[in-house]
């Protein structure tokens, strides 16, 4: 997505910083002033090393993590999406399609990936990070895909991940947008172990000189208590209904104040994004593998582009940041099947062509 010059290439190899110590590869994102968003440049960068490290037999393991204090990564580059979006250009096609690439990679990556995933962990940081071996969360752990607040659909197999929470929980998250704090995303299925922040520096050199078992042993410990686990009953009974208008008539209906919470929350969100995300949930755990979901997400997101809702919503939570989004179509009622359709409507010859890839257990390149 962004378009490069003179200098570009010396600022992305900054951006994404690679060393090696002892058996371990070691990836960071180093644009904590963006909260290490990511550029397709970045997206490259990362495939490429991966790509040298699962050859390498001096390579045991890989760590990923983000500089500065805030977190992993805050997702892609959206102001970048939103100027493409409306110029009607295709460098956001590009960069998803690498990206989703890459996030393939990660899932099927032979060796231990191990992901630091402290602080705020957003979009596209999900998709670097929860498809890998060892997904590590702090108490400062914030998991989220908002993409509906903006007219976006969770992508980068967000819509794979949370569609094999238990119960629906990931409906919840997808729908609502709401981040999940450790024991959240532990519970589901997000991540994988908890680590207090403080010790994740210690972890991530002794990760250098020993097993990534050896070390967990050394420093997992017990995360401090979710909102989740106490939320099933409710969520579960109502993010089943059929359509969104349903679970926010279940919602309101419920007497329970969080739930009520919730219905509001989804009355601010993109309509359009709503009903394309509860579509692409419910069809994905149809699918089968992660590849497949990348693929009906390739396809969302390229409709998307053009879809008034994706830069009205960058609009008014990036750009202007007025937080009035005007939506159009304004209400769920008038999304009508039609408009949900399009988005899941084949792409041709620009597919994002990863399906043959699962006999092989292999991510084409």
């Amino acid at each position: 997505m962004n378009h490069e010059t003179p200098g570009d290439h010396d600022r992305d190899q900054d951006h994404v910083l690679l060393r090696t110590e002892g058996h371990t590869a070691y990836i960071t994102l180093n644009r904590p002033q963006a909260l290490n968003a990511l550029t397709r440049s970045m997206v490259l960068r990362i495939d490429e090393a991966l790509a040298g490290w699962q050859h390498d037999p001096a390579v045991a393991a890989v760590v990923v993590e983000g500089a500065g204090e805030r977190g992993l990564c805050a997702g892609g580059d959206i102001r970048a999406i939103y100027e493409d979006a409306r110029t009607g250009g295709t460098a956001s096609a590009a960069f998803w399609r690498d990206e989703y690439r890459l996030n393939a990679r990660i899932a099927r990556y032979p060796k231990p990936y191990v992901a630091l995933m402290d602080g705020i962990v957003m979009g596209g940081g999900v998709g670097l990070s929860a498809h890998g071996t060892v997904r590590i969360v702090t108490e400062r752990s914030r998991v989220a895909m908002p993409e509906t607040g903006i007219g976006f659909v969770p992508d980068v197999g967000g819509t794979y991940l949370l569609a094999l929470a238990p119960g629906e929980l990931g409906t919840h998250l997808a729908l609502t947008g709401a981040p999940a704090g450790a024991a959240d995303a532990l519970i589901c299925g997000l991540a994988d172990h908890f680590v207090p922040s403080e010790l994740l520096p210690r972890l991530a050199a002794d990760l250098a000189r020993a097993t990534v078992h050896e070390v967990l042993e050394r420093y997992v410990g017990t995360a401090p208590g979710g909102a989740l686990a106490g939320d099933r009953e409710w969520i579960d009974h109502c993010y089943a209904a059929d359509t969104v208008e349903d679970i926010v008539e279940r919602l309101l209906r419920s007497g329970v104040p969080a739930a009520e919470r919730a219905a509001a929350t989804l009355g601010a969100k993109s309509p359009t994004a709503l009903k394309v995300t509860l579509a692409a949930l419910r069809r994905v755990r149809e699918l089968g593998p992660l590849e497949r979901a990348l693929e009906q997400e390739y396809r969302i997101s390229c409709a998307a582009l053009s879809s008034p809702d994706l830069v009205e919503g960058i609009r008014a939570q990036v750009v202007d940041k007025d937080r009035s989004p005007r939506w159009s179509p304004p209400s769920l009622a008038e999304v009508g099947p039609v408009d949900v359709e399009r988005f899941f409507a084949p792409l041709g010859a620009r597919e994002l062509g990863l399906t043959h890839a699962e006999s092989t257990q292999e991510v084409p390149w």
